[in-house]
C-alpha cells in the first residue's frame, strides 16, 4: 500500500480510524476475502461518519481512484449476497 487513504479534516482520531478500517477492509476483500459480518460492521461504522450518500460516493471514488479497489463494488456484493460467509471479489 503506497497511497494515503481519504480522510476528511474534522473527523475524530476515532472517526478515522474507523474510516480507515472500512477501506482495509474493503482491500481485504479483493486480496485474500473478509468475513461478510465483519466486512458489514465495518460499512455500517463507515456510515456512521460518512451518512451523506454523495459525500460517500465521493470519499468512495478517491478511494478508488488510488487503489483500485472498488468499496461500491465490495458493499453491493455483499448485500446482494446475504447469505454468503465470506466475501470475495
Amino acid at each position: 500500500m503506497d497511497y494515503q487513504y481519504p480522510i476528511q479534516p474534522d473527523w475524530s482520531t476515532t472517526e478515522i480510524i474507523d474510516v480507515i478500517s472500512f477501506f482495509q477492509a474493503v482491500e481485504k476483500a479483493y486480496e485474500k476475502g473478509i468475513s461478510r459480518e465483519d466486512f458489514m460492521k465495518k460499512y455500517r461504522r463507515f456510515k456512521e461518519i460518512v451518512p451523506s450518500k454523495a459525500e460517500e460516493k465521493n470519499i468512495c471514488d478517491d478511494f478508488e481512484e488510488i487503489s483500485g479497489y472498488s468499496s461500491y463494488r465490495a458493499v453491493k456484493k455483499s448485500k446482494d449476497n446475504s447469505d454468503a460467509e465470506i466475501i470475495k471479489m
